[in-house]
């Protein structure tokens, strides 16, 4: 079925949806931090790219990218209508989460970026937060960082 909108009326009228971000999926990474004793982390902090955690100290920033949203290779989907408009603004999401990635680093970031369906294993997503959050105190005692994220 084609738009009933131009394109132009369609993106006013998406802008104008207040957006949620994933609340589902930032709450149910902040419950596996609480469960698992890691702590210090701060939500919504004026970041490019508006990171869902940091780890101020430490310089980490951490993403969780929805499946649909950020194109994950396991679970992402394209819409079956509309195909030529999903496609477009999927490929934009992804290429702006590289661009965010890039430039957090170029601050002197490192950035660990969780895939959606990678929450119902928890023990996973703590054992690469804390790979990530040790490499700073490696950073500190070599000079050099021995873990990205």
């Amino acid at each position: 079925m084609a738009d009933v909108f131009s394109r132009k009326k369609r993106s006013q009228v998406m802008a104008a949806i207040p957006s949620r971000g994933n609340k589902d999926t930032e709450l149910k990474l902040a419950s596996i931090f609480r469960k698992s004793g890691i702590n210090g982390w701060l939500r919504h902090q004026k970041l490019p790219g508006r990171p869902d955690f940091i780890f101020r100290k430490e310089r980490l920033a951490v993403f969780v990218d929805g499946c649909f949203w950020h194109g994950c290779p396991q679970h992402g989907r394209n819409p079956g209508t509309n195909k030529k408009y999903w496609g477009t603004k999927l490929q934009k999401n992804r290429l702006r989460d590289r661009a965010v990635t890039r430039e957090l680093r170029r601050r002197g970031w490192k950035v660990l970026r969780v895939w959606e369906h990678a929450l119902v294993v928890p023990e996973k997503v703590i054992k690469r937060c804390r790979r990530a959050l040790m490499a700073t105190f490696a950073k500190e005692e070599t000079g050099h960082t021995s873990v990205e994220g």
